[in-house]
């Protein structure tokens, strides 16, 4: 694992007991609809047997939501967070494989998997373009990635002062608010095929595909 990466994993794993209360009114409010809605379309568009990757599976707030009929690897730098998912998969009979890794630096083959899917996970990656680039290696050259992600406002105040506060969720967690994360996602070859914004133009459903 990059050493970058080990203050942002040691936030991680010591805000990991208190994760889902933390964030729980934003998940009452906005993120579980937007969850469902999110794995409703990768339910349409998946077949049975396709290799699905989440990246970031956190304490497993997704899982409930996982189609069935997918074979899905779930993966996390944090071990606190991946001690929760657990126990969510097992609460929710959800056959899942769940891994210890680094988006920066992932373990599997090129042309892996059908599908990959990631939800507020970039604001985290200590290098995200080096994180793409992994992802655009690992999805399959017909597959699709699914990012449901919080960027910097173009707004006029807006963005500003989520510059100007940023330092207190990375100072935290290790989050940032202020990224550009469309841009991040073209530098690192990836293409992108659409984006939905689902709150302001903050937070985005962003479809991609594996760049040329």
């Amino acid at each position: 694992m990059d050493d970058k990466s080990n203050p942002v994993k040691n936030r991680y794993d010591r805000i990991a007991p208190v994760y889902d209360k933390f964030e729980y009114i934003m998940e009452r409010l906005a993120f579980n609809k937007w969850r469902k809605y999110l794995w409703e379309l990768i339910a349409e568009s998946g077949q049975a047997g396709d290799k699905l990757l989440e990246v970031g599976v956190g304490t497993g707030k997704n899982i409930p939501y996982y189609p069935e009929k997918m074979n899905i690897i779930a993966i996390d730098f944090s071990p606190e967070m991946l001690i929760r998912a657990r126990k969510k998969a097992d609460r929710n009979e959800r056959k899942v494989k769940l891994k210890e890794e680094d988006v920066q630096e992932l373990t599997f083959p090129d042309d892996s998997f059908d599908f990959i899917v990631t939800s507020c996970v970039f604001c985290s990656v200590p290098d995200p373009v080096l994180g793409f680039k992994e992802l655009n290696r690992v999805i399959k050259s017909d597959g699709e990635l699914y990012l449901l992600e919080h960027v910097r406002s173009k707004k006029f105040l807006l963005g500003p002062l989520m510059d100007l506060t940023n330092f207190i969720p990375k100072y935290i967690w290790g989050a940032n608010i202020n990224r550009h994360t469309l841009k991040n996602i073209r530098q690192a070859g990836l293409e992108i095929k659409s984006v939905e914004n689902l709150w302001l133009d903050i937070f985005k459903l962003i479809i991609a595909q594996k760049g040329q």
